[in-house]
């Protein structure tokens, strides 16, 4: 085991930052000695020489003229000691940081400019501070280079291609996140094999206007900077493994996002009905699993976006999984969306995640790995700018109970306005904040009582959807779960609902909620209380 051993010099009492980079050295492996504050020369000698460290890792926050002095101290001391090739890493301000870089005695510097990711980098093996580390060109190998940082992902797609094209370069050269999810335009993801259905008022509506493979090419060449981040791409509306073949071969794809029953006559964002959707959605999952793909089931927002209760949500979540696992999917990347429906509270909104990825937990084996994702409720963000911004770290704080693999950066602005390159890497900056301060020591949320109360309610709720569907399947098919009939009959049967659909052709959208107690709950209007699904599904009340 690699040996680190650790002190601040001269009288500086400043030991958080130690303490941090010890924290950081442990979670990659290493043995860690802290020799404590304002040690003297003979001592940290002392320590080289018994514990023999791979490396001597000292801290001067104060005055630059003073390092100056320390320096020179301890340089003529380590040589008295023959100990001057010992490999020596110093973490300070930045005026203090340029004079230990002037001293010599350093083989690497850090002034607190860094973010904390090239720090776990270094500590990994990575020894040039400019370089562009061989971090990997998939997910998985992306996932095993930061850990146990998360990677960032943000999506993207500015109304011009050439401004789409110029802003992925500018994240990638900025180096805050990992991920650039390629948002086309509603045209690109309905009718790109399909350009004579295209409609001319809707250019770059909700994205970029992808027209043609070299377009996608061009993003994918932009990215090949900074920190090479990896690209994705929607899944589209239809056609969606001409779009897989497509995102594969020009960005190399490093996850699939798919729907499980929606952009179809449930939403409206495609012509397809429910039971083609799911259809050709699984067809989907199949492609990417067939090629040892990951893939995302994009399903549980969904539902409550449209306000569905938490128990429909915690269903849907595992119906995604579910879903994904049959169509041979080896990595699946479980999103989880907080804040959604605005309002959720911490509690509920942590109760809800866990009761989700408990039940998913029962689908993973050797076979079938799950990575959570989380991310901030669109809908739940301020229209004033400086309150999204505390939002976004509030919820980055929360997500982070839930050990996440990936955190899907929803840029501040967006409530307002579609992000551009420099909001979205003052987003990330944010999230890297919160990082820096909550990753790596912090309460262990998840064993609130009120959150493991909630998780278990919800577990229950969900297995009385999920019962309900069975049922409605006996007799029909040996996999009710995922065949595209039963479910499309779960949905027109109102056993999945939610009082956004009303009005729909293909949903009665006849359930009713009510956020009550931070929580998104069945409500019976005649009573004026909150019921339990077996209360809806028995049919006394909807």
């Amino acid at each position: 085991m690699k040996k680190i051993v650790a002190a601040t010099l001269g009288n500086c009492v400043h030991v958080a930052g130690v303490h941090n980079f010890l924290n950081l050295a442990q979670l990659c492996g290493y043995q860690s000695n802290f020799l404590g504050i304002g040690v003297r020369p003979a001592r940290i000698i002392g320590a080289l020489q018994e514990v023999e460290p791979d490396y001597l890792a000292l801290s001067y926050r104060l005055t630059p003229e003073v390092a100056a002095k320390l320096f020179t101290e301890l340089k003529n001391a380590l040589q008295e000691a023959g100990l001057s090739e010992q490999k020596m890493i110093f973490g300070g301000t930045p005026s203090v940081a340029k004079v230990a870089a002037e001293s010599g005695l350093f083989s690497r510097i850090f002034s607190g400019e860094e973010e904390e990711s090239a720090v776990v980098a270094f500590l990994k093996g990575e020894t040039g501070a400019e370089e562009t580390p061989d971090s990997g060109d998939t997910l998985l190998a992306r996932m095993a280079y930061k850990h146990p940082y998360p990677l960032l992902r943000h999506h993207f797609g500015l109304p011009s291609l050439e401004q789409t094209v110029h802003g992925v370069k500018q994240l990638a050269a900025a180096k805050v996140l990992d991920i650039i999810s390629i948002g086309p335009d509603q045209n690109a993801q309905e009718s790109f094999f399909r350009p004579a259905e295209m409609d001319p008022q809707q250019e770059g509506a909700g994205g970029v206007p992808l027209r043609q493979e070299a377009d996608l090419v061009r993003l994918y060449q932009a990215a090949q900077t900074g920190n090479r981040p990896l690209l994705r791409c929607y899944s589209g509306t239809r056609d969606l493994i001409k779009w897989a073949q497509l995102a594969t071969r020009t960005l190399k794809n490093a996850w699939a996002a798919i729907p499980l029953f929606w952009y179809s006559e449930l939403d409206g964002r495609a012509d397809r009905s429910v039971a083609e959707a799911v259809r050709e959605n699984q067809a989907a999952m199949a492609w990417y699993g067939a090629r040892q793909l990951p893939v995302e089931v994009n399903e549980a927002h969904h539902w409550s976006l449209r306000g569905a209760p938490d128990s429909i949500a915690v269903a849907a979540f595992y119906l995604a999984a579910y879903n994904a696992k049959q169509a041979g999917v080896g990595d699946y990347i479980a999103q989880i969306m907080l804040n959604n429906p605005p309002g959720t509270s911490g509690i509920m909104d942590l109760g809800k995640a866990l009761a989700g990825l408990a039940l998913v937990a029962r689908l993973e084996d050797d076979d079938f790995r799950v990575y959570r994702q989380v991310r901030a409720g669109l809908a739940s963000l301020s229209v004033k700018l400086n309150v999204a911004k505390g939002q976004l770290a509030a919820s980055t704080a929360l997500g982070l109970a839930l050990a996440p693999q990936i955190i899907h950066v929803v840029a501040y602005c967006e409530a307002e306005h579609i992000a551009t390159p420099t909001e979205i890497i003052e987003s990330c900056e944010i999230v890297h904040g919160v990082l820096k301060n909550d990753l790596y020591d912090s309460p262990d949320l998840t064993m609130d009582p009120r959150v493991i109360t909630r998780r278990d309610e919800l577990i229950a709720e969900a297995e009385l959807v999920l019962k309900a569907i069975q049922q409605l399947g006996a007799g029909e098919t040996d996999d009710p779960f995922s065949d595209p009939e039963i479910l499309a009959k779960a949905v027109a049967a109102g056993i999945l609902d939610a009082p956004q659909l009303k009005g729909s052709s293909v949903a009665p959208g006849q359930v009713k909620t009510r956020l009550w107690q931070g929580a998104c709950r069945l409500w019976d209007e005649g009573s004026g209380r909150v019921i339990g699904e077996q209360d809806r599904l028995s049919g006394r009340s909807c």
